[in-house]
């Protein structure tokens, strides 16, 4: 994994545990090689984004035992692919992003400055 470090250039802390979220299934955005997605970008799930990705193909609201998905819903913190957080922004469908938990890998696809624009001042 790449070194755990945000988009503010602090430690990466930890986006959710419940749902257990991450691409390593550890709870934080972390990167490596092995994500080409680039689940980097903590996001506060809101309905009108997973209506979006549900649109688009990807169901993140209907639960998948079989892959320990348990389905989200809005309020959910969850590690999203940094391009589908910018498609989301282009489409006006951003959800909140918290900062101290977005992998500075995000910024190698979204500005700083974008996710500063959807950054939520929840830290909870």
């Amino acid at each position: 994994m790449d070194q755990s470090i945000n988009v503010m250039g602090g430690a990466l802390q930890p986006c959710s545990t419940s749902p257990m979220t991450g691409f390593y299934r550890n709870g934080c955005c972390d990167t490596g090689p092995d994500d080409r997605g680039s689940h980097t970008v903590c996001v506060i799930l809101t309905d009108e984004f997973l209506a979006m990705s549900r649109y688009l193909g990807n169901d993140l609201t209907t639960p998948r035992p079989e892959f320990g998905f348990p389905g989200l819903k809005a309020g959910d913190r969850w590690c999203l692919c940094a391009s589908r957080f910018l498609q989301a922004a282009h489409e006006f469908a951003a959800p909140k992003v918290v900062l101290e938990a977005t992998h500075r890998r995000a910024l190698d696809i979204v500005p700083l400055e974008l996710l500063k624009r959807h950054a939520t001042t929840d830290a909870a």
